[in-house]
């Protein structure tokens, strides 16, 4: 049986996290929490962005989510945003690290690491392992990937910092989605040796149209090259709706094994969401857990997966 947002169960009383959730995936993540119930943080960089998208999710669904600013390329923010989650809420039910940019020129985060892996590696690692008090009773985790992963062979510690003379902005970014599925992946193993009631899953959403493919573009100042892709994603994409799809079933679906990576059914390009494979490096556990250390060094945030009492 094909799987629909109207497949989601009720969800009210449960609080949901979604990261960069002003456009794009996570907003259509985020509106489908909001409509199935749940209290939702809508976490995101800029204020005004984020305030715009709250005021629509409002409007659409007659609830309104709370806004949390949010800077994943900034350790200081993650800490700020972490705390105020911490202090203000005694649950968080779904984490869902979704933010991420995509092939831009090369720009360092506020700390000083590659742009692509700082912020959708580091970023959410340093979010996650903050949070984890709020996670280890019974949450999820759902980490967004891509199946841009499948076009690099590794990652190593020097990436997390590499120079802009050798930077190629399409292998960065596949490592950063690489280091996405290390992450969880390590996370469930974390978790289930500790005995921890958290589950960490990932998705990814095929070839979706959402603003992430003209970024890159606008970020080099080439507006003409932005509008072509934009241009060329509307005629070959499935909706920003549609591609949010796996992150959702990842959220939601009740009988979800342990570390499960979900993306589109019909050749993982488009369609309804299913559990797929991870490329052999995606699920080799000895990188994983020295990408966490190169992390935890990276971050100063080292995640404890102690068992609640």
């Amino acid at each position: 049986m094909t799987w629909r947002t109207a497949d989601i169960p009720d969800l009210t009383g449960q609080v949901a996290l979604v990261t960069g959730a002003t456009s794009g995936l996570g907003y259509e993540t985020a509106l489908e929490l909001l409509k199935h119930g749940a209290d939702v943080l809508v976490a995101a960089r800029n204020p005004e962005k984020a305030a715009k998208a709250a005021e629509t999710l409002t409007q659409q669904v007659g609830r309104a989510p709370t806004v949390l600013e949010l800077d994943l390329a900034d350790l200081a923010s993650v800490e700020k945003a972490a705390d105020e989650v911490l202090t203000t809420y005694d649950r968080l039910d779904l984490l869902i690290n979704n933010a991420g940019v995509m092939a831009p020129p090369y720009r360092q985060t506020v700390d000083g690491f590659e742009l692509q892996l700082g912020t959708n590696h580091l970023g959410h690692f340093a979010l996650t392992g903050r949070l984890l008090p709020l996670l280890l009773s019974g949450s999820r985790v759902v980490t967004v990937s891509s199946f841009m992963h499948k076009t690099v062979s590794g990652i190593s510690e020097q990436d997390l910092r590499r120079p802009a003379s050798s930077y190629r902005k399409w292998e960065s970014y596949g490592k950063s989605k690489l280091a996405n599925l290390l992450f969880m992946l390590e996370l469930d193993r974390r978790a289930r040796a500790a005995g921890a009631d958290l589950l960490s899953v990932g998705a990814h959403p095929g070839y979706a149209a959402t603003h992430l493919q003209a970024a890159g573009p606008e970020l080099a100042g080439r507006p003409r090259q932005a509008q072509l892709w934009a241009a060329a994603t509307r005629l070959v994409a499935q909706s920003a709706a549609a591609g949010a799809w796996p992150s959702l079933y990842a959220a939601t679906y009740p009988d979800l094994r342990p570390g499960s990576f979900v993306g589109p059914g019909f050749l993982e390009y488009r369609g309804a969401p299913k559990v797929v494979l991870p490329t052999r490096t995606a699920q080799d556990a000895e990188l994983a857990e020295r990408l966490w250390a190169w992390s935890v060094e990276a971050t100063r945030v080292d995640p404890a997966l102690t068992v609640p009492r």
